[in-house]
């Protein structure tokens, strides 16, 4: 997207017909450059991509979810969630924003340039100002690409329904992180992207399809891990989500398998996980 957000979209056939299919929605947070510019060029690729819902939080929101943290796991277990976040930004948050920067460029050059599309800043997925903005969008599915669990007055709004591509299997690794968790309990089979569609639970929706790639569990870090179950299957999900438009996709059937919520990284789990892996590769 160029700087004043004016580029050229391009077309796809589906169904014999050249013309994009449908019309969606993708709602990320303001500070996420790849959903911004990356995953908008890539849905716009084969999409009507008709709104842009960018979330710009209020500053006492990451307050908020760090007294939500420390009353799921205490103050004791939070103090490692804080010791691998200062671990994490020390040794390898540098790194990983270079290479999130060149994975968005070749993003950008694989998916082009695309036309201007309606955006609409706002605090909250839930606002009023969002409903009415994704009600004008009259969008068919819905991407939702934030930390926000959102309303049933607003995932219910696309005809088809709002989508997840979650990072974790489900419903083994539900809410955060989930690549993390399975790394971390040694459950590497585990590990990889779900694509969900939102109902009124957290990560509880019907389930379309899980991807992965060959990912090296002693070398790349979480955040490389999670970022790279979503870019490494854009094809997939693409198609997936015709299929789904189309009315052919059918849910995959879940019933039996254990389910857990997951929350934010330990420094304790990191360095287990790290251990074991390099141990696999000694």
């Amino acid at each position: 997207m160029g700087a004043d957000g004016s580029t050229k979209s391009r077309s796809t056939k589906v169904d014999g017909q050249t013309g994009n299919a449908f019309r969606s929605v993708l709602i990320c947070h303001e500070d996420s450059l790849l959903d911004r510019e990356g995953l908008s060029r890539w849905l716009a690729s084969f999409s009507d991509l008709a709104g842009l819902v960018v979330l710009r939080e209020r500053s006492g929101r990451k307050f908020q979810r760090v007294k939500r943290e420390i009353k799921r796991v205490g103050i004791a277990r939070f103090a490692d969630v804080s010791a691998f976040r200062l671990y994490y930004k020390l040794f390898q948050a540098s790194a990983d924003t270079a290479w999130e920067a060149a994975l968005i460029a070749d993003l950008n050059k694989r998916f082009g340039d695309m036309d201007r599309v309606p955006m609409l800043v706002t605090h909250s997925p839930n606002s009023p100002e969002t409903e009415a903005f994704i009600r004008e969008c009259s969008a068919d599915i819905m991407i939702a690409r934030c930390k926000v669990i959102l309303n049933k007055r607003i995932f219910t709004l696309p005809s088809i329904g709002t989508f997840v591509m979650h990072p974790g299997i489900c419903p083994e690794y539900r809410n955060a992180h989930g690549c993390f968790w399975a790394l971390a309990s040694g459950d590497e089979k585990n590990v990889g992207m779900t694509l969900l569609k939102v109902d009124d639970g957290v990560d509880t929706g019907p389930i379309y399809g899980y991807y992965g790639y060959q990912f090296d569990a002693e070398k790349e870090s979480h955040f490389r891990i999670q970022t790279r179950v979503v870019t490494e299957n854009l094809d997939a999900v693409r198609d997936k989500l015709i299929e789904i438009v189309r009315g052919t996709a059918v849910p995959l059937d879940v019933d039996g398998r254990k389910s857990g919520v997951w929350g934010h990284p330990w420094l304790t789990k990191y360095i287990g996980w790290k251990r074991r892996a390099r141990s696999v590769h000694a």
